[in-house]
């Protein structure tokens, strides 16, 4: 019986110290992740053909949209997305979304990798931290009338 509970105890002990070691290994950090490293592009759009790249002026007109649209949310310009939108918003919709703005204390603004164009679509992902954590947005964005705009 003694026997039997030193081998029971020995083995819980290979065990333990299995689990810990494996932990330890786990929970050691790896390669640190600088701020200037940059995210990974999000997937391109998925297509059942090859499609060829988009034209060199809309990849230029979603870039600086991109810009803009990151510029505006940085600085909480609520007044500034507005004029980014297809549609026009309401000024209770522009309120509301400075309001929240205004609520969310300091954060940055950057976007995550290229954006992915697919003819007259388009999609951009912000990243936005703040002392909460970061939160990636794919912002869809459309052409409409000849101009890219973000849809809603």
């Amino acid at each position: 019986m003694r026997r039997r509970l030193g081998t029971a105890l020995g083995l819980l002990a290979v065990v333990v110290a299995g689990g810990v070691l494996g932990l330890l290994s786990i929970g050691s950090p790896g390669p640190a992740r600088t701020a200037s490293e940059p995210p990974a592009p999000p997937p391109p759009p998925r297509s059942s053909t090859s499609a060829a790249p988009a034209p060199q002026a809309d990849q230029a007109a979603i870039a600086a949209l991109a810009r803009t649209l990151v510029d505006a949310i940085a600085r909480a310009d609520s007044a500034e997305f507005g004029t980014l939108t297809c549609k026009p918003q309401t000024a209770a919709a522009l309120k509301e979304l400075q309001a929240k703005w205004d609520a969310a204390g300091p954060f940055s603004v950057s976007l995550a990798g290229q954006p992915a164009i697919a003819g007259d679509e388009a999609t951009v992902t912000v990243r936005v931290e703040g002392t909460g954590g970061h939160k990636e947005t794919p912002f869809p964005l459309r052409r409409e009338n000849g101009r890219w705009c973000v849809p809603g």
